[in-house]
């Protein structure tokens, strides 16, 4: 299984964009969500990325409440 994440790309500034890209690209690790792929389509960057069950990040930030410790840790 994948996750796709979709970037309008007239929405988002281009140098956003270009660290994003470097920065799933360049850190292989256990703790990190891997990047597979990226493909243009009409005006989205689609972002291919194994898929994780938990959900996202931000999913998790908006229904949990973290300690100071816990928030350092992520």
């Amino acid at each position: 299984q994948v996750a796709i994440k979709h970037i309008n790309i007239r929405r988002e500034d281009e140098v956003v964009l270009l660290n994003e890209i470097r920065f799933i690209t360049g850190n292989k690790s256990p703790n990190i969500v891997n990047y597979l792929d990226s493909y243009m389509v009409d005006e989205e960057l689609l972002i291919v990325m194994e898929f994780l069950a938990g959900g996202s990040l931000a999913d998790v930030v908006k229904e949990m409440w973290f300690e100071e410790g816990q928030i350092a840790a992520v």
